[in-house]
């Protein structure tokens, strides 16, 4: 497949929920889309066929799990073989769930740190001479439990905290020619199965958000969207929160 004469984005976890968000908002400001998954195989497609009706050939789907170095480098080997490159990396995918710090395992740590860091860091590096030449951008999808550890979640927090090192430390490394930077989401869409809260549960984080209310994927997107068109900045994280993380 030859390069599109739209600009490309890739979306790790771009299936649904705020992954999907940023996909469409990208697609309507003009992106191409190259649309990973890992198990969420009918959303993938629902989304692509959605897209492609828009607009024909515009988005693509990529099937690894990133927890698997291996299936990591063979998308990017993938990518180069079939002359697709990026101008615009978004370092979304995630796993979230609870790992209280007596009864966390090795497993646990290696799942949350590869899909949150791991996976980043290495596609990050691995299209790093293909987004110098397009002048691109990556952002990653932090949190604002980077910077204020979730109670009974250790390790995500550890890996969240690390994806907002990666970000400063990484606009540094693609600088002058590409940039990085971050948006950290705060209550935006509820956490499902194991990580699901209660109605008081959710009542009790919107108490603590300034704004008294969650936001949405939309809100994530329009943000992703601004820093994917920011030419004058890089290195930074963007909390949109509804002012929870300045809640003491």
């Amino acid at each position: 497949m030859t390069a599109t004469a739209n600009p490309l984005a890739l979306v790790t976890g771009g299936a649904r929920r705020i992954g999907a968000e940023i996909c469409r908002t990208l697609h309507r400001a003009g992106y191409d889309l190259l649309i990973h998954y890992r198990s969420s195989a009918d959303e993938a497609q629902a989304l692509a066929d959605e897209l492609n009706t828009q607009r024909s050939q515009s988005a693509t789907l990529l099937q690894a799990d990133l927890n698997d170095m291996r299936a990591v480098e063979q998308l990017t080997i993938n990518l180069r073989n079939q002359q697709q490159t990026p101008s615009l990396l978004i370092n979304n995918a995630s796993s979230f769930y609870p790992t209280p710090l007596n009864g966390s395992t090795q497993q646990q740590w290696d799942d949350l740190i590869n899909s949150n860091l791991r996976a980043a860091y290495f596609l990050t590096a691995n299209l790093s001479d293909a987004l110098k030449r397009n002048n691109g951008a990556v952002i990653n999808i932090v949190d604002i439990h980077a910077q204020r550890g979730l109670p009974d979640y250790p390790i995500y927090s550890i890996a969240k905290a690390g994806l907002e090192m990666m970000t400063r430390t990484l606009a540094k490394e693609l600088a002058p020619e590409a940039r990085i930077n971050g948006v950290s989401p705060g209550p935006i869409l509820w956490p499902e199965a194991a990580a699901a809260l209660s109605d008081e549960a959710q009542q009790k984080v919107l108490d603590k958000t300034l704004l008294e209310r969650s936001g949405t994927p939309q809100d994530i997107a329009d943000a992703v969207l601004f820093l994917a068109g920011a030419n004058f900045v890089t290195g930074q994280v963007l909390a949109v929160d509804g002012g929870r993380s300045l809640h003491s």
